[in-house]
């Protein structure tokens, strides 16, 4: 099979949407592993300039014939796709564990729709509604399971995924709505160049430096970054925005339904402990998610 017939093969999109839940549904535990030693400012920064520095070789070819015409759109892109998103989830799993992290990342194509709906003048179409409304009941779930599996208060370690899957909603329809003329690769790469100097001179204002030469385990938490940032970052990010471009961003987002599987697992592995009510709420957003789908 040539590359050519591998490109017009019409289950590519599917092969790119598994690979990709695999990779990010691994992206929960390496974060976790990574607060093992850094901080969740060091861990979002670190994670966006370890892919800033592999794609930078592309962006430089780039630079020129697309990003000084498009620098305030590029920048605003990476900094809503990809650096703050990256900070938010390192804060959410200080108070939540990467299996929950990863089930509440499903969020995604729900609010891909919302900021559809809202500010991309996407039209409603029939039972978006209820779909919406599950997604956002099932979160509720989530947030007030307690440490003993009963209902209890409100976690408000769940509001930064929710920040950060609405960031991922509207980059997700910035691509589609005005970046379909850049390719894949050079949208994230150029994304990346945009926000890597930006993620440097944040990093360099804490005390990376003295916990990397002083903290035990410091070397291994930055190789689990590494893998994060290169593979589950800018790898995964020129998939993705690639199949944003083949298909839609409704059905780029779904990559969502499979993450959470690969984001348990390895949460189970790891020692964690869900509760029914976690599946109860994943369910209901899952549902949400495919009743979002059905209508789009």
């Amino acid at each position: 099979m040539t590359i050519q017939s591998i490109r017009q093969h019409k289950y590519l999109p599917y092969f790119i949407l598994l690979f990709l839940a695999f990779v990010w549904g691994s992206s929960f535990i390496l974060i976790k592993k990574g607060l093992n030693a850094f901080s969740p400012l060091q861990v979002g920064t670190i994670r966006i300039i370890f892919a800033f520095i592999v794609l930078l070789p592309f962006a430089i070819k780039r630079f020129k014939t697309l990003f000084v015409t498009n620098w305030k759109k590029i920048i605003l892109f990476g900094l809503i796709a990809n650096l703050v998103p990256a900070i938010l989830y390192g804060f959410a799993q200080t108070g939540l564990s990467s299996s929950l992290t990863g089930i509440l990342n499903s969020l995604t194509p729900i609010f891909t729709l919302l900021i559809g709906l809202l500010f991309f003048k996407t039209a409603p179409k029939k039972g978006q509604v209820l779909g919406l409304s599950l997604g956002f009941l099932g979160c509720l779930v989530i947030s007030m399971v307690s440490t003993r599996g009963s209902l209890g208060e409100f976690n408000y370690f769940v509001v930064f995924v929710i920040i950060a899957t609405t960031l991922y909603g509207i980059a997700t329809n910035m691509v589609k709505t005005y970046f379909m003329n850049i390719d894949s690769l050079s949208l994230t790469a150029l994304a990346f160049l945009g926000v890597g100097p930006i993620a440097i001179v944040m990093l360099m204002g804490t005390d990376f430096v003295t916990v990397l030469s002083n903290v035990e385990g410091a070397g291994l938490s930055l190789l689990y970054l590494f893998i994060l940032g290169v593979v589950g970052t800018a790898f995964a990010l020129i998939l993705f925005n690639r199949l944003i471009q083949i298909t839609s961003a409704v059905f780029a987002s779904t990559v969502t339904y499979l993450i959470p599987i690969a984001a348990i697992g390895w949460g189970l592995i790891d020692g964690e402990v869900l509760f029914p009510l976690h599946f109860v709420g994943m369910s209901l957003i899952i549902g949400g998610v495919y009743i979002v789908n059905k209508f789009k």
